[in-house]
């Protein structure tokens, strides 16, 4: 897997997938299926975040990493 996923897009994923997990886990209620739906999406971002690998970014040829000189 070549890297795609540059360092502000990578920090950028991480905070996305903090702030959806705080907002699901903010109400002790009964989970439901949209919870889970935005588990999992908070779960693919800091995953490809921590990977440095975005599949959707390779099929569409977008690189957000610096170009090495």
């Amino acid at each position: 897997m070549k890297k795609n996923v540059g360092n502000l897009d990578k920090l950028f994923r991480l905070l996305i997938a903090v702030v959806i997990f705080l907002f699901v886990y903010k109400d002790k209620g009964e989970t439901n299926t949209m919870q889970i739906i935005l588990l999992v999406i908070a779960f693919i971002f800091a995953l490809t975040s921590l990977l440095n690998y975005c599949p959707i970014y390779s099929l569409f040829g977008i690189n957000t990493c610096k170009k090495n000189k």
